[in-house]
Formats: C-alpha cells, structure tokens, sequence
C-alpha cells in the first residue's frame, strides 16, 4: 500500500490554540490519519501520513477550520509502508523552538527563494550558505558550500549567531533547513538584528529535493526526516538510513558494525550518552518489540492513544 506523507506549516496568529487541538485531533483520526502536529499561538507544524483521501480530507480541514490557513502549503512524498505509529496533536509554546521571544515570521521575513532560483544564489561569491538545522542533519547531507553551525538543537542557534555575525558583514545569507520552517524563523530573527540582504528556500530541502532534477542539484547525501522513513533523497526517494531506537539519530551500515551497535539499545553516538540504567531500560524495550513481531502484533501504536485534554500544555524538551 503506498502512503501518502505531508509536511507542512503555517505562521499565522492563534489566540487560543488549545481550543483548536481537539476537534483537529478528531479530524485526523477519523480520516485515518497519523503523524504528529504541533500548535502554538504562532501557527501549526508538523508531517501526517494517511490515504490520499484521508490527507485531502486533513488538509481541507486545516486550511477551512484554522484562522489564517486558507493558503496553508504542504510537501508531498510517498511512503511504502505508514511512517507514524499514532495521532498527535500537542500544544506548545512555538512551533519550532528558538527560545527568543517576540519573533514573528507572519509579520516579517527574509526573501522567499524558490528551489529553481537556489542554485544561483547559493553559488554567488558574495552569498554565504548556512544550514540551520541540527548537527547530526547535516552529517548525512547538505548543500555545496553550507557552513554547519554545529547545533544540538535551534535552541543554539541565535548564540551560534551572535557569536560568529561578524565574519559575515557585508555578504549576504542564505538560509535553509528541512522543509523551511527553521530558517523562515531565523530570517525573521536576522531581520529583527538589523539584516536586510538574508534570504531563505521557499518549502525547504524537501521542495528543492522535489522540483530539481539530480543532474543540476547543489545536494549531496541525504535529507534526514523526522518519522519512520529516516532520510530521503532526490525525488524524495527514500534513503537508506536507519534510526537508533536510544538516541534517535540516523545510523548507517557502517554503524551497524560498530562494537557500540546494539539494536534498540545503543549507537556509536550515544554510547557514552546514556546510563547503564538507560541501555537496561532500551533492552527490555527492544525484548518487548520482538515479542511483539513474533506474535505478529505491533508494539507500539497498536491502539490510538488518547488524546491529552484539551487545556494541557505540552512543553518542548
């Protein structure tokens, strides 16, 4: 069966995001759909998978239910077998997390770049090319030229800023991250610092992975996505990574070779990371989901989970 995943967000102003999550959560699941939104008084983030139908049908209702939605984009790819486990829809202070408060994305911006005009930009000798996205990200793929900011998470990405904007006077900076929401943000942010000449990938990786053939792409390696398909690449065409069950990372057979590989428990990465307690917890884990494989079941999502009430605020971790 082929699924049909959506990738989307929208900017845009809630002034009570916890009255919308219930009746979006039911939405979802009527219409057999899974994945994981996000909402915040700033707008809506997030990828679901379903049917062609039941994404119709999930996108008609956030673009005729949402206020401000009405023009809401979304990025298409196939999937061979469902990438969610469950339906969420959780609260959340931003819809991407920078933690600097006052940032408006629906109210000013940097330059839209559309993937057929990238190109162009990237490879100007005034241009400096930076990737906003998390460090493990760009270890499987990135962009001619992209500077690695070597973040965690886009928590640290204003300090990473601020401590190397200098280096960048007079050039201009062009931006880019998953699917655009990262670096819509940090455009936005870059404004605010006084910025004018910043610019950014309309519809992010994805949509340039889409629209421009392989031949003419500035792309090498892979896109990491955040569900079961784990990375994808030109023609989004799905990679061959695989995820650490412990720290979430994308792993490849070279990995899997590695003495520190322990599937379900641990990776070359997080190895040193985590407790012997943390590896013993992982392990019965993985003990569970065998079982489960063996009695022909599903360990997780077997069942949709209930959804929070509506009034909880679920924060960022």
């Amino acid at each position: 069966m082929t699924w049909i995943v959506a990738a989307l967000y929208q900017f845009t102003r809630f002034d009570a995001p916890e009255e919308l999550r219930a009746p979006l959560q039911v939405a979802c699941v009527k219409n057999g759909v899974l994945g994981t939104l996000l909402l915040a008084t700033e707008g809506i983030n997030g990828t679901i998978a379903g049917t062609r139908e039941g994404i119709d049908a999930a996108i008609d209702y956030i673009r005729t239910t949402l206020p401000g939605c009405a023009d809401l984009e979304w990025k298409e790819s196939i999937a061979n077998e469902q990438p969610f486990h469950r339906m969420k829809v959780k609260l959340k202070r931003e819809i991407v997390t920078m933690g600097v408060p006052d940032v408006a994305p629906a109210a000013k911006v940097g330059h839209y770049v559309e993937p057929e005009q990238w190109n162009d930009l990237i490879t100007r000798n005034d241009v400096v090319v930076i990737d906003t996205r998390n460090d493990y990200e760009y270890a499987i793929g990135s962009f001619d030229k992209a500077i690695d900011p070597q973040t965690t998470n886009f928590r640290e990405f204003p300090d990473w800023w601020r401590d190397n904007a200098e280096k960048f006077k007079g050039k201009k900076v062009a931006m880019f991250c998953t699917g655009g929401i990262r670096c819509e943000k940090a455009t936005s942010w870059l404004v605010d610092q006084g910025m004018d000449d910043v610019y950014h990938l309309k519809g992010g990786i994805l949509k340039y992975l889409e629209n421009v053939p392989e031949a003419e792409s500035r792309w090498h390696g892979q896109c990491f996505v955040f569900d079961e398909r784990v990375s994808v690449g030109h023609g989004l065409e799905p990679g061959n990574y695989d995820m650490c069950r412990a720290c979430r990372r994308p792993i490849d057979a070279e990995d899997k070779l590695s003495p520190a590989y322990v599937e379900g428990v641990s990776c070359p990465y997080c190895i040193d990371k985590r407790s012997d307690e943390d590896r013993a917890r992982f392990a019965e884990r993985q003990r569970q989901i065998e079982l489960a494989e063996q009695r022909g079941e599903k360990h997780i999502g077997g069942a949709q989970a209930k959804p929070e009430p509506a009034d909880t605020v679920i924060e960022e971790t």
